[in-house]
């Protein structure tokens, strides 16, 4: 019966009751104030109510002195400070207590004068604590928040094995557990998973040569560093991030384009590829913005790499824009959090996190950084914020001349527009108040829109602030749905408001959607509407006040513009006096020359903006002008709020003196500095298990996205301190990081083991052996590509048309690296559907490893498969003429090595049995090679 109220919290002295209640306290209290809640609060409020609202329980002493869910509220002895006072004075429109009717001003008086008498309660019962809490003291004993350590290398009875120091914290575990390490594995092995590994590329037949053969000791470190320098690495361990990133191109089941995403892509290729400092990438992604630029480039650079922030998969069609923020901020918390952190921070946005020592006050110190960020344009369904990109200086020229163009033009077209006022109130024309038009009016800005429609810039009698239009693009896969709340059940006249003209369709299909059905009707909206120039009639339609009612102007099917301006309801009674009203609207002569004058601007405006120079852009964000703190959202409702938290970070993971944020700015560099510094026990540690789960496939912590208390333990935590220490120590480089782990002889192992290490440690947690690892999605698709001779270099860019507005049904051939294919989450390439690729809707630090019919039919079936195979054999018969050799080439280019005796048989029976020198019978070949088992797998 009582809202969700803040809590009631009394603080009292531990003075005697006879000291401390003085009689006529008392008296109030048995005589008015107790009767009083239980009449009005228990309800909602006591222990037989259940779950109280806020926490709150009003039934006992020891129940208010402890409160609900957010703090104190009641300051005994000072009513006007304390909260409940203030709710049941109904003085805060969020805080109203009781929710169904003011208490009257006697009761109202009687609760203020008992908490100016100090509140005296003589209900028995001590204090309370609320159960739960978070001790943070404790929650630091637990492994991954302990600051990092840098261990001792443990001592090994086989000294002669290690390599270095990563050989001595893995050999020392499998001696522990009496196992020993697997053999080395061979060269050509080792060099397929090397260059997997590194370049996300098989190597060709002549690569493997040139190493098998090399008889230099330092033959293995030499391609280590070849491969580690070429562009490759940057595009394989790019792709790595960007599904920690959750990268894609579109957003919501709309499939809206984000078509400046891919400048984020670029931007982490780059990063990789010249070995961008981890500490500096973290400090760029999240405030590049705010950071110094040393110049065009790098101001460009750190302003790309904030699209980080840009990326989730938030509901813009959220009405609600007040959720929709919180819900990105909710959003950006999980990929900053999770991804640099591996925690779950986002599970304490309602409560304390049930497991983890994280407090909602924290999550709120994050979230208020971050909701001191703009990073949305609402509207029907919001947009992003995009930011202009420094151009170079021929560029800028254009675009500031182009600026001026328009700015002259606009401030002439307001002079016009300045002296028709008379004119239009004599003639009574020129926008159409929305007030002036009869019954219930949908105007265009309320519409719900489906694909990209365009606001006029051009003044005229137009419902509102003019019309919108399809751009005469995008046609069958944009809509408009104008949806009216009729007071009441009846039969209403329906009216479209359009803008004609000779570019408009002849016969755009407007469908009224009512009880009795739906109708189309195809409007001409080249003629002027019939209704005064301007509405259309779309008949009587009987309606329902609660029922599905709407109007759909659709672009499908139509040649030319489509415009909309508004949509009415008239109910019937009213329809022909507002018919007849709008038909006197008619032309009037008078200041002709001013009008045309007027038109002839905006058509000189319009073609301006038409070739308007191209002005590079990027998907970032914008500090708001008052960053503030927020308060703690009750139970994570936006609509009840609690105290205010003052922006800072986790507490459990700060050491040393925690940068403070200014009240003048958001507070993300701060957030930067902190995520990157040395003493962050998390970032250094979460980060080089992902490399060690990269090249192994799995992490010394399994649970890669999850460091907390529910994630798995560390199988070597000094062996990851000592990584996530080197990684610190050599300036974050991740190419020294993933350098000194593949130089390690763990790293070389052979995937086979004894039998003995099998039955000890099945699940290899000890690293006694390689893993047998499947190839991701891009690897299967780029290795085809590479041994049909396809492959195609791509500097990056955009990789779809520019003018796509929705990602459904959409397709690509391209032979690029999969890493550059638009990631497009309601239309992912098959390849990546059928091979586990990474759910571009959240942090994904471990895919998935199915295995199911699915893939071995794509293998089969698929036309890219099947296309790849025939330029696999084209290339074989192009570039060897002997029957043996053939069959080699195709054993090497596709598997790394030489085909068995039994292989060579099979395939030479196969193809003798055919045409030699046929293609098809080839294609097959390749194609069994491409579906076995050993080409999507590493050894």
């Amino acid at each position: 019966m009582v809202c969700v109220i803040v809590a009631v919290v009394a603080c009292f002295s531990g003075v005697p009751a006879s000291a401390a209640e003085p009689e006529p306290g008392l008296a109030l209290f048995r005589e008015k104030i107790e009767p009083l809640l239980r009449e009005r609060c228990f309800e909602c409020h006591s222990h037989d109510a259940g779950d109280a609202s806020g926490g709150l329980m009003l039934d006992s002493k020891a129940g208010w002195q402890v409160g609900g869910d957010t703090g104190p509220s009641i300051v005994p002895g000072k009513p006007d400070e304390s909260p409940l006072v203030r709710a049941v004075r109904y003085a805060d429109p969020n805080l109203e207590m009781p929710p169904d009717g003011k208490l009257s001003e006697a009761e109202v008086a009687a609760i203020t004068e008992w908490v100016r008498l100090g509140a005296p309660d003589p209900r028995g019962g001590d204090p309370i604590q609320k159960s739960g809490g978070i001790d943070l003291k404790a929650g630091r004993e637990f492994w991954s928040y302990q600051p990092i350590a840098d261990p001792a290398l443990p001592k090994v009875a086989d000294e002669s094995w290690p390599t270095n120091e990563i050989d001595h914290f893995v050999l020392a575990k499998l001696e522990a557990a009496g196992l020993r390490p697997a053999e080395d594995a061979d060269r050509a092995t080792l060099a397929r998973r090397l260059y997997f590994d590194l370049t996300g590329l098989p190597p060709t037949p002549e690569e493997i040569d040139a190493f098998v053969l090399d008889s230099d000791p330092r033959a293995y470190e030499k391609l280590v560093d070849d491969l580690l320098a070429r562009r490759s690495f940057g595009e394989r361990w790019g792709r790595h991030w960007l599904d920690i990133a959750r990268f894609a191109e579109s957003v919501t089941l709309r499939g809206l384009i984000f078509k400046e995403a891919w400048r984020y892509r670029d931007y982490v290729i780059d990063a990789f590829d010249r070995d961008l400092p981890f500490d500096e990438l973290v400090r760029e992604q999240i405030a590049g913005d705010l950071l110094s630029s040393s110049s065009r480039e790098d101001r460009t650079r750190k302003l790309v790499a904030t699209t980080y922030l840009m990326l989730g998969n938030t509901n813009l069609e959220e009405q609600d824009k007040t959720q929709l923020r919180m819900d990105f901020v909710d959003e950006q918390l999980d990929v900053i959090t999770k991804g640099f952190l591996a925690q779950t921070v986002t599970c304490a946005r309602c409560h304390d996190h049930k497991f983890d020592p994280i407090p909602t006050r924290d999550y709120y110190a994050l979230a208020g950084i971050l909701r001191s960020v703009k990073c949305l344009e609402d509207a029907n369904v919001s947009g992003w914020v995009e930011v202009p990109l420094p151009a170079a200086p021929e560029i800028e020229r254009a675009v500031a001349k182009y600026d001026a163009e328009v700015k002259n033009l606009a401030e002439r077209i307001k002079v016009a527009k300045a002296s028709l006022p008379k004119v239009r109130a004599a003639r009574n024309r020129g926008p159409i108040a929305i007030a002036d038009v009869p019954g219930i009016v949908v105007d265009d800005e309320q519409a719900m829109k489906v694909g990209e429609w365009k606001q006029s810039v051009f003044s005229g009698e137009y419902v509102g602030a003019g019309y919108i239009h399809d751009i005469a693009a995008g046609k069958g896969e944009k809509s408009l749905t104008f949806q009216p709340s009729l007071p009441a059940d009846g039969v209403y006249e329906v009216w479209l408001a359009y803008s004609p003209g000779d570019s408009r369709s002849n016969a755009a299909p407007v469908t009224v959607f009512g009880p009795d059905g739906e109708k189309t009707l195809p409007i001409d909206m080249r003629q002027p509407g019939p209704i005064g120039g301007r509405f259309v009639s779309l008949g009587r339609h009987r309606f329902e006040k609660d029922g599905q009612t709407y109007v759909l102007v659709a672009n499908e099917g139509t040649s030319g513009h489509v415009t909309a301006d508004a949509v009415v309801f008239i109910p019937e009674a009213e329809a022909s006096a507002a018919e007849g009203k709008f038909l006197q609207r008619g032309d009037d002569p008078k200041n002709a020359e001013t009008a045309q004058e007027l038109a002839a601007l905006e058509a000189e405006l319009k073609t301006l903006q038409k070739n308007a120079p191209p002005r590079p852009m990027a998907m970032s964000v914008k500090e708001e002008q008052a960053p503030a703190d927020i308060p703690v959202h009750i139970r994570g409702s936006v609509h009840s709020l609690g105290e205010v938290v003052p922006r800072g970070f986790l507490q459990v993971a700060s050491y040393g003196s925690a940068p403070q944020v200014p009240g003048n700015l958001s507070g993300r560099v701060e957030l930067a500095d902190w995520l990157a510094s040395a003493e962050n026990p998390l970032t250094a540690r979460v980060f080089a298990n992902r490399a060690w789960h990269w090249l192994f496939g799995a992490g010394i912590v399994r649970t890669v996205d999850n460091f907390g208390t529910t994630g798995e333990t560390p199988s070597h935590p000094e062996l990851l301190d000592h990584l996530a220490a080197r990684f610190v120590e050599d300036e974050w480089s991740t190419k020294k990081l993933v350098r000194r782990i593949v130089l390690s002889r763990t790293y070389r192992q052979a995937a086979t083991g004894d039998a003995r290490g099998a039955a000890i440690d099945p699940e290899n947690r000890l690293f006694g052996r390689a893993n047998r690892r499947r190839l991701d999605a891009e690897c299967v698709r780029d290795a085809m590509l590479s041994v049909g001779g396809t492959l195609e270099s791509f500097g990056g860019g955009r990789s779809f048309p520019e003018t796509l507005s929705s990602d459904y049904d959409f397709t690509t051939d391209v032979p690029y690296r999969s890493v550059y294919l638009p990631v497009f989450r309601n239309a992912l390439p098959q390849t990546f559907e059928a091979f586990d690729f990474a759910d571009p809707s959240t942090v994904t630090g471990r895919r998935n490893d199915s295995t199911v019919p699915r893939q071995a039919l794509f293998m089969m079936n698929n036309p890219f498969a099947i296309e790849q195979s025939r330029h696999a054999a084209e290339k074989l018969l192009t570039a060897t003429s002997s029957h043996d050799e053939r069959i080699v080439t195709a054993y090497r280019s596709s598997l790394g090595r030489a085909p068995t005796a039994t292989e060579r048989a099979a395939v030479s029976e196969f193809i003798t049995a055919r045409e030699e020198g046929s293609r098809d019978a080839w294609s097959l070949v390749f194609q069994a090679l491409f579906a076995s088992p050993e080409f999507r797998f590493l050894r």
